[in-house]
């Protein structure tokens, strides 16, 4: 069993080389205690993983590095040198970069202009911009980064915009590069070509710090992982020393279940039908071919895609946020308006809630407070108000029990949403929806950037909700959990369903419909 307490990650000689070793790190957000005496050491030339729970101190540590925060007791060495980083300049003087989980990058400014910003060579920019450029080509070849300098970042995937954050450390000169949740926002394929990259840099003797909370990622690319909880740093493994299982446990602080555990499927009545649904983009694009499914009460349809396949564009269709060029929706058999005046707020009266892919641009304000966030949608309930009025304290205490049932840290409803980590932003978005009882749920990405024990336990309320007879339509990148989670399975491909599947079938033969490979042959057979 692996130990607990404050560990030294050195297990090594004190004659090995260090990039970075952090002692004693002391770090507090009022009366939350976020980083309790850390201490880390990362070894030069090596890729080193940091996991834990959301809210574990992880992300905070990182920005005590990079300069964003400062520590109150505790040092830092870089390179065996005791270097005072009081912010991010000072940072990236000392060789350090940092690809953030949410993308620091100005959309609608070129991918030169983004990688030259705050690196500017004087005030004539003329000589600058070619010498940029110059560079910018020699770091896209010497790490295989290929990206159109005069292309602008709003018009790239996210997978590209990715590349440009971490060319933009590279410009700077940075030999440790911090990646927080880095495939957070990536499909399978370009998490793929992530690691290839930072198996790249690790050759050319740069140090990589990955934060991470995706257990399979750990396994495949570190060479040392350390794990936190709650503000504590409880254990350093060698990665090729340790197992998933345990990991998991060290993270959670108890054995976590893997795997999802559900029992047969009872389908009921239909809740949700779609017949040939149309809908196009801002560009006049199809996003939506002509789908038409059902989903009954008791079960899960998940549907399985890369993503820009349609899936984003159908359940905001759905949803009653995007309108649609033809087809229909029917919800309990009724009619639902989606070509023109589809409203959200009355789906919501008629029993639909939807959990937004984009919690951040769908789902959250962030400068409200989390029992202003936790109300979003449902803020004329009459459970929420006094007379014509907010009822105040009758919205914080929902808030609190919404908190407590779904274990959101830290459980303050009255700190700033913006405040919570990424996969507790992610159970407020989910707490909101799933306690109002609907009786169909839409779900978009229901774990990104969501540890693993919150995963196990979305996972496990989600299954509750099924058997509990509600609808439910699933969007997930994760194959893994589609076929988890699903009684059947939706395959998109290029806005067109094109196959469906149990979801015991092969992995293999859905990755090859997701790519389209015999796809035209199953939608010819279905017409």
């Amino acid at each position: 069993m692996a130990e607990t307490g404050n560990v030294d990650s050195r297990n090594g000689s004190s004659d090995d080389q260090y990039a970075i070793e952090l002692v004693g790190i002391n770090k507090h957000f009022g009366a939350v205690h976020a980083n309790k005496n850390i201490s880390l050491a990362v070894r030069r030339g090596s890729i080193h993983g940091i996991i834990g729970e959301n809210g574990a101190g992880k992300s905070t540590l990182m920005s005590i590095l990079y300069g964003f925060y400062q520590a109150e007791t505790g040092d830092i060495l870089i390179n065996g040198v005791k270097s005072h980083i009081g912010d991010s300049l000072a940072a990236i003087k000392s060789g350090i970069g940092m690809v953030h989980q949410h993308f620091m990058l100005v959309h609608n400014f070129s991918v030169l202009e983004n990688i030259m910003l705050g690196a500017e060579d004087g005030p004539i920019l003329n000589r600058g911009v070619a010498r940029a450029r110059a560079e910018l080509e020699r770091l896209e070849t010497e790490y295989s980064l290929e990206v159109d300098p005069d292309a602008i970042i709003e018009e790239l995937p996210v997978g590209i915009q990715q590349r440009v954050e971490i060319l933009k450390a590279l410009y700077r000169g940075a030999e440790i590069l911090i990646l927080d949740e880095p495939t957070g926002v990536l499909t399978p394929a370009e998490a793929d070509h992530l690691f290839r990259i930072l198996g790249q840099l690790k050759e050319q003797g740069k140090t990589i710090i990955l934060i991470t909370h995706k257990l399979r990622e750990i396994m495949a690319i570190t060479d040392t992982v350390s794990v936190m909880r709650r503000g504590e740093m409880v254990a350093t493994r060698k990665t090729a020393e340790t197992t998933v299982e345990e990991l998991a446990e060290l993270m959670v602080g108890r054995r976590v279940l893997l795997r999802v555990n559900k029992g047969k499927a009872n389908p009921g009545e239909v809740k949700l039908s779609v017949r040939d649904l149309t809908v196009r983009d801002s560009r006049g694009v199809v996003m939506v071919d002509k789908v038409s499914f059902d989903v009954r009460a008791g079960e899960i349809v998940g549907i399985a895609g890369v993503a820009g396949n349609g899936q984003s564009q159908l359940l905001e269709t759905i949803a009653g946020i995007r309108h649609a060029e033809s087809g229909e929706v029917l919800l309990d058999g009724k009619p639902v308006d989606v070509r023109a005046s589809a409203d959200p707020a009355i789906l919501r009266q008629r029993g639909l809630a939807h959990v937004p892919e984009d919690r951040h641009r769908m789902g959250l304000v962030l400068p409200f407070e989390e029992n202003e966030c936790s109300i979003l949608g449902y803020h004329s309930s009459p459970t929420y108000l006094n007379g014509p009025f907010l009822n105040i304290d009758s919205i914080r205490a929902d808030a609190a029990e919404k908190i407590e049932q779904f274990d959101i840290r830290p459980p303050s409803c009255r700190l700033k949403t913006a405040n919570f980590s990424g996969g507790n932003q992610q159970k407020i978005v989910l707490a909101r929806e799933m306690e109002r009882d609907p009786s169909v749920l839409l779900v978009g990405q229901p774990t990104r950037g969501v540890d693993v024990g919150a995963i196990e336990f979305i996972h496990r309320r989600i299954i509750e909700m099924r058997d509990a007879g509600k609808a439910i339509l699933l969007v997930s990148v994760e194959l893994d959990e589609i076929r988890s989670l699903s009684d059947r399975v939706l395959v998109m491909f290029a806005g067109k369903v094109v196959g469906e599947r149990d979801p015991a079938t092969d992995e293999s033969e859905l990755g090859l419909l997701m790519a389209g490979v015999g796809a035209d042959e199953e939608v010819e057979a279905a017409q």
